[in-house]
């Protein structure tokens, strides 16, 4: 399999952070996702399924929490861009990804593959193997950005 040299992976670490921005900012209001629930709501019913049901709102509330944190964890990941962080990403992505998998079996909800897809596709990519930045070909642990520490017992 091939591996990414960590310069690479940093550099798609920080495209996933400017994709989420991108893709989340409308949830981060309830005015602005009133907007998009509109929007998504017509694409359902384009794509075959029903319309989306209006928000109570709670929905609305927990809509633009969901907003607000993954834009600040959006901000982390673009000022600060590591492997560790593209690791935990990468794990919430398919996380994601399983939830929305559960939530398109429970309704009628094609509209979803537009999340979906993109969710499995960076998660998949962030935990594609990494390079040492020495050049070596030892693929890095998972959660780290630095080769294994020696104990300082001498070991």
């Amino acid at each position: 399999m091939p591996v990414l040299p960590l310069s690479a992976y940093l550099r798609l670490a920080r495209a996933s952070a400017a994709y989420d921005v991108v893709q989340i900012l409308p949830f981060a209001t309830p005015w602005t996702f009133a907007l998009l629930l509109g929007q998504l709501s017509a694409l359902n019913v384009w794509l075959g399924g029903a319309p989306l049901p209006p928000f109570a709102p709670l929905h609305l509330l927990l809509s633009t929490l969901l907003g607000t944190l993954v834009l600040l964890w959006c901000a982390v990941r673009l000022k600060e861009p590591s492997l560790r962080l593209g690791r935990f990403d990468g794990l919430g992505r398919l996380l994601f990804a399983f939830w929305i998998g559960w939530a398109m079996l429970e309704a009628d909800l094609p509209v979803l593959w537009l999340f979906l897809i993109p969710e499995l596709l960076w998660g998949v990519a962030q935990w594609w193997p990494v390079v040492q930045a020495s050049g070596s070909s030892t693929p890095r642990a998972a959660f780290t950005s630095a080769a294994p520490m020696r104990s300082s017992r001498g070991g």
